[in-house]
């Protein structure tokens, strides 16, 4: 009888694993073959770091998750409600409807109320509202430092994800701290990112189509929100410029317009298709024509966002929707049927609540409202705000709650 000793044991342990390997490597080889795969590994000044893989299959996108279990991504998200409002695409978790620009709570002491955060995303869960935007303006996200946003991701993620959408604003006046927000908002779980034209810099057109196209691309394959608001950035982002930027850019999948011109509507639809034509009779090959899914236009003003929908918009980006999630789902719901006359009845019982969470800067009255609605236990919003509501406010919101029935 022939002895094998210990080292010939190990050697044909080895071979036998190294033989697994070749065929495995052999297999995926196979299976990747005529679709992509994309690894990419980011890095900021701080410790953050995003390794992540993704795999084009037939139906959507196939990810990798932190345990590299891979899932569908076109299976995520699927309908709250019994509308057909869900995704847009195979590759774009967002939806049409009602997305809420989330307010951010406040401990008294300042620090952010953890508890009173997870309620509201609960609330939004429940109420269907078809989409989170959480670290914008209404966030106050430009008085957050990067660990309180990882935080509020956190909490949002723990919350929220598979359920709704998360999009998650990285916008700031330095672009090296969009960037690094934005490598956090991948890492994190974000399902989109918001990125705004920086605010006090004024930058030209063509800076304007560099800057979303550098961040766009940081993001590599995670959807991208122009979002364009004069009214705090002092520059308007040009029809031409985000059908520039969406034609140049595959995962720069929608726009926030927040001018409050319902005429932008066709205005952008229109310089998409130009672009698309031109690209077309160019055979631009670099262009990312092919498959193209439509950009989708989510209204920023909420005074006008039902007529924006009923224009051909895909739904809105809402303050008003902290306190009233489920008619402003209902709304947009309506709209996107072309049901107009319905759609404006319900609207017309939200036209104070869409004035008056505006009597001052934004989100000072939101978060009184969602205070006296029992939603937050305190309305305080950070300096330079100002601290809670004034009074001489309180009954003008007040009111609008009234007439929508909410308290």
């Amino acid at each position: 009888m022939t002895t094998i000793n210990h080292y010939q044991c190990t050697g044909r342990f080895l071979i036998v694993v190294l033989t697994i390997i070749t065929m495995n490597v052999s297999f995926l080889s196979k299976v990747v073959h005529g679709s992509f795969i994309t690894t990419t590994t980011l890095t900021s000044t701080s410790t953050t770091t995003l390794t992540s893989s993704s795999i084009r299959r037939n139906n959507g996108w196939m990810i990798r998750n932190e345990k590299e279990e891979i899932f569908d991504r076109s299976s995520l998200f699927a309908s709250n409600s019994n509308d057909d409002n869900t995704m847009i695409s195979d590759i774009n978790p967002l939806r049409r409807g009602s997305t809420v620009a989330l307010c951010t709570p406040y401990l008294p002491n300042g620090e952010i109320d953890t508890k009173s955060l997870r309620t509201l995303l609960q609330y939004h869960v429940k109420s269907e509202t078809d989409g989170l935007c959480i670290l914008g303006t209404t966030g106050e996200a430009s008085l957050l430092s990067l660990a309180e946003r990882q935080i509020i991701l956190d909490i949002a993620v723990e919350e929220a994800k598979h359920k709704i959408p998360l999009m998650i604003g990285v916008g700031a006046v330095n672009p090296s701290d969009v960037k690094e927000a934005t490598i956090q908002a991948v890492n994190s779980g974000a399902d989109a990112i918001l990125v705004v034209s920086p605010p006090y810099v004024k930058p030209p057109q063509h800076g304007l189509v560099s800057f979303f196209i550098e961040i766009a691309k940081l993001a590599k394959d995670l959807p991208v929100v122009l979002y364009n608001v004069p009214s705090r950035t002092g520059v308007d982002v040009l029809p031409e410029t985000i059908a520039e930027c969406y034609i140049k850019q595959s995962n720069i999948v929608a726009v926030k317009e927040a001018t409050g011109d319902v005429s932008r509507v066709k205005d952008i639809q229109n310089a998409c298709n130009a672009a698309i034509a031109k690209a077309a009779a160019n055979e631009d090959t670099s262009s990312t024509i092919k498959k193209k899914a439509p950009l989708l236009l989510y209204s920023g003003d909420d005074s006008t966002s039902t007529e924006f929908v009923l224009a051909g918009g895909d739904g809105c980006i809402s303050v008003t929707a902290n306190v009233a999630p489920k008619p402003m789902h209902d709304i947009m719901s309506l709209a996107l049927q072309g049901n107009g006359k319905q759609a404006h009845e319900l609207n017309d019982k939200l036209i104070g609540l869409h004035e008056s969470l505006f009597c001052t800067s934004s989100p000072v009255p939101a978060k009184w409202a969602l205070h006296k609605i029992g939603m937050i236990d305190n309305a305080s919003c950070r300096s330079p705000l100002g601290g809670e509501l004034r009074s001489e406010y309180h009954g003008e919101v007040e009111d609008a709650l009234k007439r929508a029935s909410l308290i």
